[in-house]
């Protein structure tokens, strides 16, 4: 009897290795596929780095590279105050950036929405039992990475949306696949 048991220990031991595998291999996937569809912004087309930095001290000429004047007045002496200031030369590039970043982000983050619950739903229908769960819990991956990446950026309206849908889908899935 014992190498019986030895045997199903392997046996469980290499399903679930299985499992493992085709979850992260497929959530891999899924990142490289969408990273192949949507270019992610680049940081270094927004922010061009020059051989020759020239100090820009005046308010008129930073606010003509786009850049944002911050002024600040110290005192100097009884009754007495002196306006100095600085140029962030970045302001605007960064914005761009930023605004650029979001939309990439967003794209992202619905196709892999789509993507895990369409995994979700597939290891729902799926008879082979180490592919269901393995499918499932890619699915559950894809949610929770597409989430983490995107759930900052999200507004509240967004992320009520977001939570809603998953638990309708979850909900549904549970009904359609163990309600016999």
């Amino acid at each position: 009897m014992e190498p019986n048991i030895n045997n199903q220990k392997q046996s469980n031991f290499v399903k679930v290795s299985i499992i493992v595998a085709i979850v992260i291999v497929m959530n891999l996937f899924f990142n490289y596929a969408v990273s192949l569809v949507y270019k992610e912004p680049a940081y270094d087309s927004y922010f061009k780095t020059s051989q020759v930095i020239e100090a820009v001290t005046t308010k008129d000429k930073c606010v003509s590279v786009g850049g944002q004047w911050n002024e600040s007045i110290t005192p100097v002496e009884k009754g007495k105050t002196e306006i100095q200031g600085y140029c962030d030369v970045n302001y605007t590039k960064q914005i761009d950036y930023n605004n650029a970043r979001k939309i990439y982000e967003k794209k992202v983050f619905i196709t892999l929405i789509i993507l895990g619950i369409a995994s979700l739903i597939s290891g729902g229908f799926i008879s082979i039992p180490v592919l269901s769960v393995s499918f499932a819990w890619g699915g559950v991956l894809s949610l929770i990475v597409a989430s983490m990446r995107y759930w900052s950026q999200a507004d509240n309206l967004a992320k009520v949306v977001i939570l809603a849908l998953a638990l309708g889908i979850l909900i549904w899935l549970a009904v359609k696949k163990f309600n016999k």
